[in-house]
């Protein structure tokens, strides 16, 4: 007699999950290592267009000077108009990084030395250490771009990129 069995046995099951488990921990480790690159090339990036966006405001606003982050951005829906642009909302950084929170980074600008202000200086930290991002980037008006991997902060004094 013949058993006629249809399916997979037990053994056969456990063996299956068994090698997926084995490839998920070999690849999520691997995934979040991606995932803070990804967040740190961001945040570079964040910070090179606040540069270029505090020296276009500069050049338009020169009785103000540098500005905060709040001040470069600006809604959508006043962005989207001919005179939306303004003092306040210049529409040069868009609206999520205007907010101050991108890619799993807080970004920081403090303008100093005014009126109008000559200064300022920008931050971008990971939001959780270790799992949105390594490292803490920094910049000021020379436009260079530094970072600090050894803590959740960043001076001027650390090393370019």
């Amino acid at each position: 007699m013949r058993k006629n069995s249809k399916g997979f046995s037990l053994i056969e099951l456990l063996i299956v999950v068994a090698i997926i488990l084995i490839i998920a921990a070999i690849a999520i480790p691997n995934l979040i290592r991606s995932r803070m690159s990804a967040n740190e090339a961001s945040a570079v990036g964040s910070l090179r267009a606040i540069n270029t966006a505090e020296i276009a405001y500069s050049t338009t606003y020169s009785s103000i000077g540098f500005t905060n982050l709040a001040s470069l951005g600006g809604t959508a829906a006043t962005c989207a108009t001919a005179t939306g642009a303004s003092s306040s909302g210049a529409c040069l950084v868009d609206e999520v990084l205007a907010a101050g929170t991108k890619s799993g980074y807080t970004f920081i600008v403090n303008p100093a030395g005014g009126p109008p202000n000559v200064t300022y200086g920008s931050t971008g930290y990971p939001q959780v250490l270790g799992q949105s991002g390594q490292r803490a980037f920094c910049s000021d008006q020379s436009g260079v771009i530094r970072a600090n991997a050894s803590s959740g902060a960043c001076t001027i004094a650390d090393s370019p990129i």
